[in-house]
Parts: structure tokens; C-alpha cells; sequence
């Protein structure tokens, strides 16, 4: 694992690209293993893929896009289930950020 460091991850593309490709593999598994495979994938390529993850104040944060409901047009789903899908989407995302930098704290 790569020692993580908060001013290298201002320039994170260059320093960390596959910790934060693992990141993002590792959260679209466990969304696509406990919620809809299509809509997982549909918020995965329209939505997340124009995502910006941050580190701020000890912990990440992640960006998304503008109207992100707006951008997804593979499937059909009511707003009220992808806002709940996407909001466990993005937790789980800051959940693999923190386990692959190793910020995670004790398990």
C-alpha cells in the first residue's frame, strides 16, 4: 500500500490513479452485489464517471456532477430511488477511499 499523503493528493492523478481505480472497482462490487445491477452501472458510467474525489479535513469527500438525476438515461428509475441509491453509492465510495488508504482506522 502507498504511504498516503493529503498534499500529494491534491495532484491525485498523478500520485495515486490506482489506489483510486481500486477504489471505485471495489465500491461498484459491493453496490452491484446488494442493489440493482442495471441501475448500479446506468450511476457508474453516467453519473460517478464524472465524479472528483476530494480529501479535505481528515476525511474524502466525493464531487459529483451537476443534475446528476438529469445525466442518467439508461435507466428508468423514480428520483427518490436513485437519490437513495446514489447517496449509499457515495458512502461507499468514501468507504473504499478511507480502506484503501489505509485511513480506515482499527477494524
Amino acid at each position: 500500500m502507498t504511504e498516503f499523503d493529503p498534499e500529494k493528493f491534491e495532484d491525485k492523478y498523478v500520485h495515486y490513479f490506482p489506489e483510486l481505480q481500486r477504489a471505485y472497482k471495489n465500491a461498484f462490487e459491493r453496490m452491484n452485489d446488494e442493489y440493482d445491477s442495471e441501475l448500479v452501472h446506468a450511476i457508474d458510467q453516467q453519473i460517478l464517471n464524472e465524479s472528483e474525489p476530494f480529501y479535505e479535513d481528515g476525511d474524502f469527500r466525493i464531487e459529483l456532477p451537476e443534475n446528476p438525476d438529469e445525466r442518467l438515461t439508461a435507466v428508468l428509475v423514480d428520483e427518490e430511488k436513485l437519490s437513495a441509491v446514489l447517496d449509499v453509492y457515495v458512502e461507499e465510495l468514501r468507504r473504499q477511499h478511507r480502506r484503501v488508504f489505509g485511513l480506515d482506522g482499527p477494524s
